[in-house]
């Protein structure tokens, strides 16, 4: 992310001190817990002018439950990688170059609460070289969940091979989201099944040269 975020004339500013947004917290019931996490938060990324997150579940929680935390004031300068490339740099072309076949996971976050679907998917069709298919169930959960996964193995992993059957009849050489949790989950199902499908995340396929 910092490579196409500097190779677009930004300069990038990386906090040591910064933790999690808060989210396992929250999703949990530890209100308390996360609003804590959600303040160091804040106050890490104080001066900064935008605050770009490579995950689509972590910009949800910011931006849209923080409110709920009785904390808001950071939201507006917090923006998911593929909407800040193409909404605030106003590129839709990076320069990445990608030879082979991909097809794209929607992450139950990026699409349902913040409506993110065809933005990847627009600078994914500018990369040369990359060939996009999409998959019958590009917009169904792979079954993470954060803790979900860890309640309810046997869901997820069965919600899990439902998305690696989908993602095998593309052919494609790579799987390739915006939330590394999905990606994990998404690999986890790849590696048991054998395959040889790669997972990525689309900052990786954007930097490729």
């Amino acid at each position: 992310m910092t490579e196409v975020l500097e190779r677009l004339g930004f300069e990038v500013d990386f906090p040591q001190a910064q933790t999690c947004c808060g989210q396992p917290a929250f999703n949990s019931g530890y209100s308390n817990e996360a609003r804590r996490v959600a303040e160091h938060f804040l106050k890490v990324f104080d001066a900064a002018e935008y605050i770009v997150v490579p995950s689509g579940s972590c910009t949800t929680m910011i931006k849209n439950h923080y409110t709920e935390l009785g904390l808001n004031h950071a939201t507006d300068r917090v923006w998911e990688l593929s909407r800040f490339i193409l909404e605030v740099a106003k590129v839709d072309d990076v320069g990445a170059r990608f030879d082979g076949i991909v097809t794209y996971h929607d992450s139950c976050h990026a699409l349902r609460e913040l409506r993110i679907k065809e933005e990847p998917r627009r600078l994914l069709a500018n990369v040369r070289g990359l060939e996009l298919r999409e998959m019958e169930a590009a917009e169904e959960c792979c079954g993470f969940g954060g803790t979900f996964s860890v309640k309810f193995p046997e869901i997820s992993g069965a919600m899990a091979r439902t998305k690696i059957e989908s993602i095998r009849k593309t052919q494609a050489d790579a799987v390739v989201s915006i939330d590394s949790s999905c990606l994990m989950q998404i690999d986890g199902a790849i590696r048991r099944a054998g395959l040889s499908i790669r997972t990525l995340h689309l900052a990786e396929v954007l930097a490729s040269r």
